[in-house]
């Protein structure tokens, strides 16, 4: 049998297809919300998740400026997250590609969701803190990804 790629690439090919069918295996889909955070600002990316400034959810999360932070000190935003997907879902967060990639060691982001269920079309107030470490030295601007990342539940 001839393939039309060389091997390695079937190879691949077939490792991909093999990690999709073990996904489909564990019921999981996983649906994603990146913020970036270019200068001390994060735009916002939604897929079967949207974030909203206010409760009504009539104001889109397009960037959230974060300001001037200075070490020692934290600052608080507020997002709602709402799913608009048509299954129960549950929330997590990472960060990812620090510029510089030192900052990650001085500068920290959580939320405080609590892992709780969000059924289709429920809105989630949560609170996003970005924490400037007191003995940060030698970063003015940084930049890094946020993703949050939306699992089904069955």
């Amino acid at each position: 049998m001839t393939y039309p790629y060389p091997s390695r690439n079937r190879q691949i090919i077939i490792l991909i297809a093999a990690a999709a069918l073990a996904m489909l295996a564990t019921g999981l889909t996983l649906y994603s919300v990146m913020l970036q955070n270019p200068g001390n600002t994060t735009n916002l990316q939604t897929l079967d998740i949207e974030a909203y400034w206010d409760i009504n959810h009539t104001n889109k999360v397009s960037t959230i400026d974060w300001g001037n932070i200075a070490p020692g000190t934290r600052k608080n935003i507020t997002i709602y997250v709402l799913n608009t997907g048509n299954t129960n879902i549950r929330l997590s967060m990472n960060t990812a590609n620090w510029t510089p990639t030192n900052a990650s060691k001085n500068i920290t982001l959580t939320w405080d969701y609590q892992n709780q269920t969000l059924n289709p079309n429920q809105l989630h107030k949560t609170t996003l803190t970005l924490n400037v470490e007191p003995n940060t030295r030698g970063i003015t601007t940084f930049t890094f990804d946020t993703i949050i990342t939306a699992t089904q539940q069955l």
